[in-house]
């Protein structure tokens, strides 16, 4: 785990009614749960970048058990990160918020609804950062549970997203929760519409990295097949770094990233 100083009194939305976590039995102790933290709580910058992947508004804490995946549109565009496990995914996303904070908790309802009209079985929990929703889906090929956890910051609100099978659903809820601990958000100057999903854009080397990644997965099918592997051109740089933005109420319904 990466480490960084949090300011004090900037602990999100702990404190407001309808939010404090109840007794719950939560994978991450409370006194553990240190961020999200903004990345002005680090008096170098680059020592963010330590430990944690650059998705341009967020840094989300790397971790040797899974494997990161970008979903990207027909022109290249990245629209999504996804951080795979053995129980599941998740994902860490950033909009732009009000300063007196309190998005989450409309969001919250937001979600429930969206869920709903999916055909899920929705409940409201009480978690670390407070209410968290949990659907479960059971009108696709195989049940699914969905889980949302959403942090309230200054000028920010971070969500995280995991999806697992029904046995998988606390251990892939214990590793968003690690990840939304370390994550750093860089919500940035640039005013923006308030629900606005903050810029994602991937670093150089992190660019490199993946594309190294691929290029390897493809050449170990190519041997399996019996075939020579012939390496592709890559596209233009702008492409893979640039972000996508949809509407602010596209960007939040986002259930499963598609």
């Amino acid at each position: 785990m990466a480490f960084g100083k949090r300011k004090s009194g900037d602990k999100g939305d702990e404190n407001t009614p309808g939010t404090e976590s109840a007794e719950v039995q939560a994978p991450v102790a409370d006194d553990d749960l240190d961020g999200p933290f903004d990345i002005e709580d680090f008096d170098d910058a680059e020592t963010a970048l330590v430990g944690r992947h650059d998705l341009g508004a967020v840094l989300i804490p790397e971790n040797e058990a899974a494997e990161l995946a970008v979903e990207v549109n027909q022109q290249g565009v990245p629209t999504m990160a996804w951080m795979v496990t053995s129980h599941g995914r998740y994902n860490v996303t950033a909009y732009a918020a009000p300063k007196a904070g309190g998005l989450w908790r409309e969001v919250v309802t937001e979600v429930a609804d969206s869920l709903r009209n999916e055909s899920a079985e929705v409940s409201i929990q009480d978690g670390p950062w407070g209410r968290e929703v949990v659907g479960h889906m059971t009108n696709g090929p195989e049940p699914v549970v969905m889980r949302f956890i959403g942090v309230d910051g200054y000028r920010w609100m971070v969500r995280g997203a995991a999806v697992g099978s029904p046995e998988n659903a606390e251990a892939i809820a214990r590793d968003l929760r690690n990840a939304l601990s370390d994550t750093v958000v860089k919500r940035g100057d640039t005013p923006q519409p308030v629900r606005n999903m903050l810029p994602l854009q991937l670093s150089e080397s992190l660019v490199a990295r993946l594309r190294a990644r691929a290029e390897q997965m493809m050449a170990e099918q190519a041997r399996q097949a019996g075939q020579e592997y012939v390496p592709q051109p890559p596209p233009p740089e702008p492409a893979a770094r640039r972000s996508e933005q949809g509407s602010a109420m596209q960007q939040l319904r986002t259930i499963t990233g598609g």
